[in-house]
């Protein structure tokens, strides 16, 4: 009974006794190596418990780890009691720690005490307190360099702060092992230095006569003094010295005509010595300024280009070649042009042509197409800086025209002012206000060709400058401006100076040609393109490969391109791409000026690079001339003379042929030797002529018919004089064949000779490439029965005997004549005039015996025109043929042979 009293009395007393809570600190700092487990805590690690010294309850039993703000501290870590009565404690990693993985670790720890007895009945826990883990890393990682080839390239002669950089890593997590302390070049006696950052540089200039590429080894050690694993290579290439440029470039280039596009500058390439550029520009120009009007546009006539092109007919030449039926450009004095234009100077003063009211009656209304070449300034003379560029002199009128419009009268006149276009419209001169459309244009000032066409549709005005739209600034002006009289004329190079004593104002100073108007609606843009454009310029291959930041522009004549960018490579590929274009076959050969003007800037202002201009030139080389052949005629033409007397006469050239080939040299595989080859091409004529030789045609008994509702269903024109038969405009063989075969010869009753010979030739791009001459020689067979008059046969004689021998060329419609295969009599005239003597001997002799023939009848006349076969024995037919004499199967009649050489 005591004992148990006495146990029951213990336990009581050690449940009263436990009665705090373990105590530790509220955070630890702990380290821990790589290699080791053990965590070296700061402060370390004790628990506290005021029961002590009591048995159990001031006892510490353990330690607990809770996850910490990872959510990982409690499986990688755990906590020990080293000693139970002290409370001391160890923390260690349950496994190997990586600190490349995961450098800082943190939880939570608490102790809890040994409760009230050896069971652990009613223990007390402390509070939760943070423990912060660094693994210490451990050099275990040597370096490892990022790239084992290093390669530079640098020019001779200088000294460089860094030629090349190399790098090292090192795959160590903490700053100790994982930096690079220094690097090292492993070969010796080399020409460079290395510090510790990686920057190579020379320690004296480098020569590439002496060695042009330098190649040695580099090392890295990390701070830990580990070597890096692998060496790197280094390989300096030494250029020779460099002169900043372009490079590759080429003075002269030819083209081929018919190539298309060719590259101007395949080869080129801008040097800049390393010196850092933020912007390139490059400006090409072409200069064509000597090139016909500018540039190359098609060769054939105004009015065939205008026919090509669909344009709508109708216009009226304000300056017409100088004739009796157009004299009022006569005291214009004219200019050669290299496209056979006719070009009239100006000089701003006397020079003025007053188009007559006929001309200008047929130009009212306010719809109307304007069109005219133009170039400021003299033949050989600039316009000057002030005058170019809009000092305040006098405006030069170009056109100046007051026309009737139903009951009114409207004006307009055409001026340029500096670099100024200005049109000055009044609708009514009674009622309406003046308007201008004003155009600041480079083209007007800049001395070289250009072409306007200024489309009116009031209120609506387009002006196309070169097929280029431009759109003008309105401007009413409410000036003091002088009435025109209300009276039709038009002036060109001037306007008429009303209550004034000088007779003409503004006068024009420049060059001026192709003036035409043409009233009624507007040309569309495509015709206008079409007919002016240039058919050669400057272009870009291919946009689509135009590199990041790269800007390409052209200018509307194609003369003109600029490049710009930022990147020198891709820069250096867009001006590869450059191209000039010819869409001409027969291009215009000669030079064509080429200039590149570059200009760069650095980011260093004081050391950018100057870059001189580079100048070229494009050689169009000479097209391979087309030959035009004329076949299939004469050179006879023999028939009888009754059939020239017809009303349709006798047509020329029946068979006629026209073939148009290109003769080109080729190889021969067998000999390897050159030979040449004619293709027939496709082409287009715009003229050709036929020419009687000798004495020009008598109107009253001879004259050269032409099918006209073929040459007016083709648009073509005609011109048929005594003189010559022209026929004009572009069209193609077929139809000049069938205009040319339907040339009829046609003699009025009576009028028959003994012979008349002709000339045929065509051309085409006005007159640039010529055929061979076709001469026709046409033989009119006479029967004995139509000479029975002395007379006329002793006219006939004498006609013979004495042909004429004008100029086969007129003044104004000069053709070449590289080809003649006429046929020219030779010494014959002795015999000739034998056999005529003789002639009138048998004529005078048989005369009366002609007589009694002729008068049977015309029966026994008209059998034997009729190629009758039976011989009549009572007179004697002769057939009298300046050309031959033939037998023909159907006659038995003997004829006179007279000889011709």
């Amino acid at each position: 009974i005591q004992h148990r009293t006495f146990t029951s009395l213990v336990s009581s007393l050690c449940r009263s006794a436990n009665k705090h809570k373990p105590w530790i600190e509220t955070e630890y700092q702990g380290i821990v190596m790589e290699n080791d487990n053990t965590v070296l805590l700061n402060p370390p690690l004790f628990a506290l418990d005021k029961d002590a010294p009591l048995h159990y309850a001031g006892e510490i039993c353990g330690f607990r780890v809770h996850n910490g703000p990872s959510g990982s501290g409690s499986v990688q870590f755990e906590a020990v009691v080293l000693d139970r009565s002290t409370g001391e404690g160890l923390v260690r990693s349950k496994e190997p720690l990586d600190c490349e993985s995961q450098r800082e670790h943190s939880f939570t720890i608490q102790a809890y005490d040994c409760g009230e007895g050896p069971d652990g009945v009613n223990s007390k826990k402390s509070h939760k307190a943070t423990v912060h883990v660094r693994v210490n890393d451990v050099n275990e990682f040597s370096p490892v360099f990022v790239e084992r080839r290093y390669e530079a390239s640098v020019p001779e002669g200088r000294l460089f702060d860094r030629i090349v950089r190399v790098e090292a890593l090192d795959a160590d997590c903490s700053p100790q092992y994982s930096q690079i302390c220094f690097y090292d070049i492993i070969t010796p006696n080399v020409p460079f230095a290395i510090d510790n950052d990686g920057n190579i540089k020379n320690t004296e200039p480098l020569d590439s006569r002496r060695q042009r590429v330098h190649t040695f080894w580099v090392t890295a050690f990390d701070c830990g003094k580990n070597r890096a694993q692998a060496d790197a290579q280094v390989v300096v290439t030494v250029k020779p010295s460099c002169k900043p440029g372009w490079m590759g470039w080429t003075k002269r280039v030819e083209y081929t005509p018919g190539s298309g596009s060719i590259p101007l500058f395949p080869s080129l390439h801008l040097e800049t010595c390393e010196e850092t550029v933020w912007n390139i520009q490059a400006t090409v120009e072409l200069q064509t300024g000597h090139i016909g009007k500018g540039c190359d546009r098609d060769s054939y006539s105004d009015r065939s280009v205008r026919r090509l092109c669909g344009a709508v007919r109708g216009e009226v030449d304000l300056l017409p070649p100088p004739s009796p039926a157009a004299n009022w450009t006569s005291a214009l004095p004219t200019l050669p042009s290299s496209d056979s234009s006719l070009v009239f100077s100006f000089n701003g003063s006397n020079h003025v042509a007053v188009v007559p009211d006929s001309v200008v009656s047929a130009l009212s209304g306010d719809h109307f197409t304007l069109q005219l070449w133009m170039r400021r300034g003299g033949a050989n003379i600039q316009p000057s800086t002030t005058q170019t560029r809009g000092n305040r002199k006098e405006e030069e009128t170009i056109v100046c025209s007051t026309v009737k419009n139903d009951d009114s009268f409207s004006h307009y006149s055409l001026s340029v002012h500096g670099c100024r276009l200005s049109l000055f419209y009044w609708p009514d001169v009674s009622a309406a206000r003046p308007v201008k459309f004003l155009w600041k244009l480079e083209q007007v000032c800049d001395s070289e060709w250009h072409h306007l066409s200024l489309s009116v549709q009031f209120p609506s005005v387009t002006l196309y400058v070169d097929g280029v739209t431009f759109d003008p600034a309105l401007i009413h002006d409410n000036g003091a401006i002088p009435n025109p009289a209300p009276r039709q004329r038009m002036f060109i190079g001037a306007c008429w100076a009303e209550q004034h004593e000088v007779k003409y104002v503004g006068g024009y100073h420049g060059l001026l040609s192709g003036v035409t108007v043409r009233p009624g609606s507007v040309e569309p843009h495509s015709v206008v393109e079409c007919l002016y454009a240039c058919r050669e310029g400057l272009d870009f291959g291919d946009l689509e490969t135009l590199g990041s930041g790269m800007k390409v522009h052209v200018n509307p004549s194609q003369s003109v391109l600029v490049l710009e960018g930022d990147d020198i490579e891709s820069f250096n590929r867009a001006v590869q791409q450059v191209t000039y274009r010819n869409s001409l076959r027969f291009a215009t050969p000669g030079v064509r000026p080429l200039k590149l003007t570059t200009s760069l800037r650095c980011f260093n202002e004081e050391s950018c690079l100057s870059l001189k201009q580079l100048e070229g030139y494009l050689v169009v080389l000479q097209p391979d001339a087309p030959q035009i052949s004329l076949s299939g005629v004469g050179p006879h033409l023999a028939r009888p003379a009754p059939e020239f007397e017809g009303p349709r006469g006798v047509p020329l050239f029946p068979e006629l042929r026209i073939v148009c080939s290109l003769s080109h040299a080729v190889n021969t595989a067998a000999q390897g030797m050159e030979a040449l080859m004619s293709d027939a091409v496709a082409h287009t004529l715009d003229g050709c002529e036929v020419q009687p030789l000798g004495e020009e045609l008598n109107p009253e008994r001879e004259e050269l018919l032409v099918d006209m509702d073929v040459v007016r269903e083709r648009g073509l024109e005609i011109i048929n004089t005594t003189a010559y038969i022209a026929i004009t405009g572009a069209e193609s063989i077929s139809v000049y064949e069938d205009v040319l075969r339907s040339v009829r010869y046609r003699l009025a009753k009576g009028s028959a000779r003994f012979e008349r010979r002709f000339r045929l030739s065509c051309s085409e791009m006005n007159g640039r490439y010529t055929s061979n001459e076709l001469t026709l020689e046409v033989n009119f067979l006479h029967s004995l029965d139509s000479l029975y008059h002395p007379s006329h046969l002793l006219a006939s004689q004498q006609q013979f005997l004495h042909p004429s021998h004008h100029a086969g060329e007129l003044s104004g419609h000069t053709l070449p004549n590289p080809h003649r295969n006429s046929v020219v009599p030779g010494a014959a005239t002795v015999i000739i005039m034998v056999c005529v003597g003789f002639l009138v001997v048998m004529v005078i002799l048989g005369v009366f015996r002609i007589r009694s023939i002729h008068r049977r009848g015309e029966g026994a006349r008209g059998g034997a025109k009729e190629g009758s076969s039976q011989w009549d024995d009572s007179a004697l037919t002769i057939i009298v043929n300046p050309m031959e004499v033939k037998k023909k199967k159907k006659r038995q009649t003997s004829y006179l042979k007279i000889i011709r050489s």
